[in-house]
């Protein structure tokens, strides 16, 4: 830390600071706080040449060098900002698989015609969805042999600069998969429509239930980075082709036990229009993501190993159903056909159903403290 006239130029610490007898003698130090920005604007009113050299910029660059990365970028229709979601990707990024998901607007020429190297153009001869568009290249980038794999959508909605502490985690080994989570504070959120944030919320409950991956938020947060190990062990074949695909992989890694970990970043909304629908997108997601957790079931806790908590889920689903099913009926009797029902019946139905809700919750407590270990977030 610089310290001038008592003045401290950074709260935190910086590095380095060099500066010339020329400079020294041409800024004014006394009059103002200090930071490394306003010694360069000083500098720049002075016609004075000023470099500032970020460390952390540096080392990030650095690090990434060691790795092969690899950005997938879905576009459908994204001829306004297909461009400039290319320019921006950091230098450090080896390639850049853009799909085009036969897109009706100038998108397929633009994507021919970058004059990007690291581009590897891809273009589906029929519109597939953006899971489809994504597996595709995943599929290329493991066929390329990168050891990171990052998502970024065609509408230049995921900031470039938050790319670097997806990548972090998992080369850290502390994560095999990371995603962006807007939903932690107000001011992240800041630019969400409202409606979008509650549907969210929901889908975040609905997929925490299904993945078992309790400290994960914002599930259809796309701003996402997979490590090579993951894509090598997980079927892409069967993900989910359409936008529910990020709460599918979820499903499926847990299974595996691969961890996760959301990375909190702030929204981010331009021109862009969402192409989600949240009505009609939970309606089909909802059971998709059923019948993933039905399979993470099988698979985790009985194909590749055993426990028994599946029975206390089993018993779960039939003691509820079967309360739900049992109460109908007695409204029915009672209110429609004006039937004559026991007085013990009401009773039974009660006992029943808080038998099926205490199994359910004893199941998702088992659940919990097997999967404990796989999933944190990064602030």
């Amino acid at each position: 830390m610089l310290s001038i006239n008592n003045k401290n130029t950074e709260s935190r610490h910086i590095g380095f600071l060099a500066l010339s007898n020329k400079c020294l003698s041409n800024i004014d130090f006394s009059d103002f706080p200090f930071s490394i920005r306003s010694i360069l604007n000083m500098a720049k009113k002075s016609s004075l040449k000023a470099i500032h050299i970020d460390i952390q910029e540096e080392h990030e660059a650095s690090l990434f060098r060691a790795y092969k990365i690899g950005v997938v970028v879905s576009s459908y229709n994204e001829e306004l900002l297909i461009r400039e979601t290319i320019d921006t990707i950091p230098a450090y990024v080896d390639k850049i698989y853009v799909i085009n998901d036969e897109s009706t607007d100038r998108t397929a020429e633009i994507i021919n015609n970058t004059t990007d190297n690291r581009v590897v153009p891809i273009h589906h001869t029929v519109n597939k969805g953006v899971g489809a568009a994504i597996i595709t290249g995943y599929k290329r980038a493991l066929a390329d042999e990168m050891y990171l794999v990052a998502v970024m959508a065609g509408d230049n909605q995921m900031d470039p600069k938050q790319l670097s502490r997806l990548l972090i985690p998992i080369i850290e080994g502390k994560a095999d998969y990371s995603k962006g989570n807007r939903l932690l504070s107000k001011k992240m959120r800041q630019g969400m429509p409202p409606w979008r944030a509650f549907g969210n919320a929901l889908l975040s409950l609905i997929t925490k239930i299904g993945s078992d991956y309790w400290n994960i938020a914002d599930p259809q947060n796309g701003y996402t980075a997979i490590s090579k190990n993951v894509l090598e062990s997980i079927d892409l074949d069967s993900i989910y082709p359409y936008y529910g695909y990020c709460n599918d992989i979820l499903l499926k890694m847990n299974a595996f036990g691969f961890k996760a970990v959301d990375v909190t970043m702030p929204a981010r909304y331009g021109s862009e229009k969402s192409k989600i629908r949240y009505g009609k997108y939970i309606c089909k997601v909802a059971p998709m993501i059923f019948r993933g957790f039905m399979w993470r079931l099988k698979m985790k806790y009985i194909v590749l190993d055993f426990h028994p908590l599946v029975l206390f889920y089993f018993a779960s689903m039939l003691l509820i159903s079967l309360g739900f099913l049992f109460g109908s009926w007695i409204v029915l009797q009672k209110m429609i056909l004006h039937g004559d029902v026991s007085e013990n019946y009401p009773l039974l139905d009660t006992f029943i159903s808080l038998v099926g809700v205490q199994f359910l919750f004893f199941a998702m407590f088992f659940d919990m403290q097997v999967n404990n270990k796989a999933y944190g977030r990064i602030n």
